[in-house]
């Protein structure tokens, strides 16, 4: 099918039904639930493992890229799932409710390694990760996947995602700021990271239950056979292959979810051994997460002003400046929370979208192949965020482990802080530059409006 023109007026946008601002908290606590586990994981994990239980940081990087490769086939089988679901709730709520309590009981479990020979806390280590990533799949692909059940609206989408995100970046605010203290406050040692995740996990819960009673999903297939009659596996894979959008975005999701994992989880060892002080990790998140929600204030109009994709690229540009601003000095805490500021400004308009773009695509890929899928499309989305945070991971194990770092040692050699550094700084930058030339071939925002007309015509 040809694609939609261009060179013709933009259409206006199609409104659909208003999602009113008690769905839109309620959507946005799903990530808010996610990060009490998922965010403390992400900062924290490895430097728990390296730093309380003794574990090499080699292995533990292999063990996260292994198991997030494995979790991302995983997301497409989810996704599959998801578009299978028949149930009074619908085919993504359902998930939220019957999963949000296994979630929280299998993140302690991740934490409460015993006190056996290190060959067998790597075996248990391997099997709770995993654990822990398939449960999570089983509730972040419907959680994605609710977006674009909600409205097919794009400004409403926006404004669910900017929810969405904003949320969950308060909850990587108090992630960050209150897992050392909480678990120094239960004794420091690691029973105090169990007691610790025991509440993160009775929280998140709870937020889920409250993301299932308060979300609708209205969106039906324009195609009604798809309606009674699931696309078998197969052909709904190949409509993916056919939706180059998808593709960008789904790539565009993997890199900055590496990016996400390198920044959050050097951090910790930036704070350590080049700023010396571990306390800062709480500081500068806090830094980058309030500016971040600062700017997410004005990501719903400036989006709907010059497309999400234009905005996307400006806060690139703008996070690379705070790259540079850190450059400066390295060894100051100023310039480096100078930066993160600015980073944070940066990231707002990425975060404010980025799952929004993905939602798109759903759009996209029904008109041009009359097959509505959007589990398989979110899982997609999906397996970029675990491939990505996988990969992420993996790389800071595998640098620290290049440079000579040893887990627990007051003093690091030269290499190791040189490690430390790559992957706090210069990494990242190569990143975000890879972000713009994905961006430069997305190019949906001024199509859309046509597609939705023709989906509307083919459906009346």
């Amino acid at each position: 099918m040809n694609e939609p023109p261009q060179n013709q007026q933009t259409p206006p946008p199609v409104v659909g039904e208003k999602v009113k601002l008690s769905e839109r908290v309620g959507y946005g606590l799903g990530d808010l639930a996610s990060n009490f586990i998922w965010q403390a994981m992400s900062i924290f994990i490895v430097y728990f493992y390296t730093d309380v239980i003794g574990i090499a940081a080699g292995i533990v990087g292999s063990i996260m890229l292994f198991s997030r490769v494995f979790d991302g086939v995983t997301d497409v089988l989810m996704g599959y799932i998801i578009d299978k679901t028949k149930s009074k709730h619908g085919k993504a709520r359902p998930w939220l409710l019957w999963l949000a309590v296994p979630f929280a009981v299998s993140a302690v479990l991740l934490f409460a390694v015993p006190d056996v020979s290190t060959a067998w806390q790597v075996v248990y280590i391997a099997v709770t990760y995993n654990l822990v990533c398939l449960v999570y799949t089983g509730l972040n692909v419907p959680y994605g996947t609710l977006n674009s059940l909600i409205t097919q609206d794009q400004y409403q989408r926006s404004i669910l995602n900017v929810f969405r995100m904003g949320l969950a970046l308060i909850g990587v605010l108090l992630v960050s700021n209150l897992t050392l203290p909480l678990a120094t406050f239960f004794g420091g040692d690691q029973s105090g990271w169990v007691y610790t995740f025991l509440i993160f996990g009775a929280i998140g819960s709870t937020l889920f239950f409250i993301t299932f009673k308060t979300t609708k999903e209205r969106v039906k297939p324009v195609n009604k056979e798809l309606q009674v009659k699931p696309v078998p596996l197969k052909e709904s894979l190949m409509t993916l292959s056919k939706n180059k959008y998808w593709g960008i975005v789904t790539a565009f999701i993997l890199i900055t979810y590496i990016w996400n994992a390198l920044n959050s989880g050097a951090l910790v060892y930036f704070a350590d051994y080049i700023l010396d002080n571990t306390l800062l990790v709480g500081a500068v998140t806090t830094a980058y997460t309030v500016f971040t929600l600062l700017g997410m204030v004005f990501v719903a109009p400036i989006t709907k002003r010059f497309g999400k994709r234009n905005a996307m690229i400006v806060g690139v540009f703008i996070t690379l400046i705070g790259y540079l601003v850190m450059l400066i000095d390295l060894s100051s805490v100023t310039m480096i929370v100078a930066g993160t500021i600015i980073r944070g400004i940066g990231k707002a308009p990425i975060n404010g979208s980025m799952f929004a773009l993905l939602a798109d695509t759903i759009e996209y890929g029904e008109w041009k192949t009359g097959i509505r899928n959007e589990g398989m499309v979110y899982s997609g989305g999906s397996m970029g965020i675990k491939i990505g945070s996988g990969l992420g991971t993996a790389i800071i194990g595998w640098v620290l482990a290049f440079g000579g770092y040893v887990g627990g040692a007051d003093v690091q050699a030269a290499s190791a802080l040189q490690s430390i550094q790559t992957l706090f700084i210069y990494i990242p930058m190569g990143i975000n530059v890879l972000m713009i030339v994905l961006l430069l071939f997305y190019n949906l925002d001024k199509k859309y409006p046509q597609i939705i007309r023709d989906l509307q015509a083919r459906n009346a």
